[in-house]
């Protein structure tokens, strides 16, 4: 059986694409606004594009998709938005855990997972439990997720270690401050794509994304499927991803 009942395969070959892709999944009010339905209607079609993401990126041969679920600034939605989307993400994740198990999908989240309602909090620890053997394609949920809290938490941990005495404030480096953000062992994401044509990072990634390359679609991101993905791919392909340096072709 295919992804999510799916029996179309998408599997591309010929494209060259990032190892690592973030997505801040952006535009499910609008999408629902333009309807005349609820907001909530559009959450819940958003939810479901997410497996479709899933099931595209894993055809392409992305090994870590990294998805923007839910922010820290996201609290201050309307309550009963809040409370909506945090019972979708429990259906979302509950419901679907069997058949990314058969497509050998891992899950995780990244955020401040303490600070979700415990119900949500037993369903992310089971759903990492459950998969943590899984191969193919890691999906990281960024959920309660903000990158300066994410900077401000690696920096707490490591001026507890100065304060102990294990280490030196000159011993701080740049790695030693990716080893002690969320998910230390998830590669930086190559290429950010975000749906709605907003032109921000809304607090996404903010340090593992200094060299990412930045990927705007105008669609809504319920309506985000195999041709904006492949569209974005092929412009990447295109990149001069150069670090800082010259490109191969530039004099020195």
């Amino acid at each position: 059986m295919a992804l999510f009942g799916s029996k179309k395969d998408y599997s591309r070959t010929d494209v060259k694409v990032p190892e690592s892709l973030g997505v801040i999944m952006d535009g499910n009010g609008r999408w629902a606004k333009k309807r005349l339905l609820p907001r909530s209607a559009g959450h819940r079609a958003g939810a479901e594009n997410l497996k479709e993401l899933c099931r595209l990126c894993k055809g392409y041969g992305v090994k870590y998709l990294t998805v923007y679920a839910f922010s820290t600034e996201n609290w201050s939605r309307p309550k009963d938005e809040v409370d909506q989307l945090m019972n979708l993400f429990i259906e979302f994740f509950d419901k679907y855990d069997a058949e990314l198990e058969e497509e050998d999908i891992r899950v995780r989240f990244s955020g401040d997972i303490k600070g979700l309602p415990d119900q949500l909090q037993e369903v992310c620890k089971r759903g990492e439990e459950r998969s943590v053997n899984r191969k193919t394609m890691q999906l990281i949920v960024a959920i309660n997720y903000g990158g300066r809290r994410e900077i401000e938490n690696a920096v707490r941990k490591i001026a507890a270690e100065v304060r102990e005495g294990r280490i030196e404030p000159s011993d701080i480096t740049e790695k030693m401050i990716s080893d002690n953000l969320y998910l230390p062992d998830v590669p930086d994401p190559e290429l950010i794509i975000r749906p709605s044509g907003e032109m921000r990072m809304s607090n996404f990634l903010l340090w593992e994304s200094a060299y990412s390359e930045f990927w705007v679609s105008e669609c809504l991101w319920p309506d985000f499927g195999y041709d904006e993905l492949t569209k974005a791919f092929i412009d990447y392909a295109g990149r001069d991803r150069r670090f800082g340096g010259l490109s191969k072709g530039e004099k020195k």
